[in-house]
């Protein structure tokens, strides 16, 4: 099956557990940095979390997702990555150590903190 021009809720629909929700996204992003297509982001995926068990993690990583891909190639963000629904409930961190959090801080990007999420500046990053 081709997915190039899989949508993001589409490639949502196929994650059954964390290990696949990481594989999507990326397989996802990678698409999306081939063909920078707005209408990939419009419909709104399903929540992952009674699915995954994460607490919310994955549904707020697609809409930070959303929101950073819409910023970086200048595009008008879907109204669904605002919701409530898409905001982790605490701070979650993508590092452990009281340094990295630190420096987490300081460089995720806007469309993740605003979820709650501490990422990486080079989080969606990919060769």
């Amino acid at each position: 099956m081709n997915r190039r021009n899989e949508t993001l809720r589409e490639s949502m629909s196929r994650v059954t557990d964390s290990t696949g929700f990481s594989y999507v996204i990326r397989n996802f992003l990678d698409r999306f940095k081939s063909n920078p297509n707005p209408a990939l982001l419009q419909d709104e995926p399903a929540l992952l979390s009674a699915l995954i068990g994460d607490d919310g993690y994955a549904d707020a990583f697609v809409a930070s997702t959303a929101a950073y891909l819409c910023q970086v190639h200048d595009l008008k963000a879907p109204s669904w990555v605002n919701t409530s629904c898409r905001k982790m409930p605490y701070p979650h961190f993508g590092a452990k150590s009281p340094n990295m959090k630190a420096i987490l801080l300081q460089e995720s990007p806007a469309a993740f903190r605003v979820r709650n999420l501490f990422v990486s500046a080079n989080a969606l990053h990919r060769a």
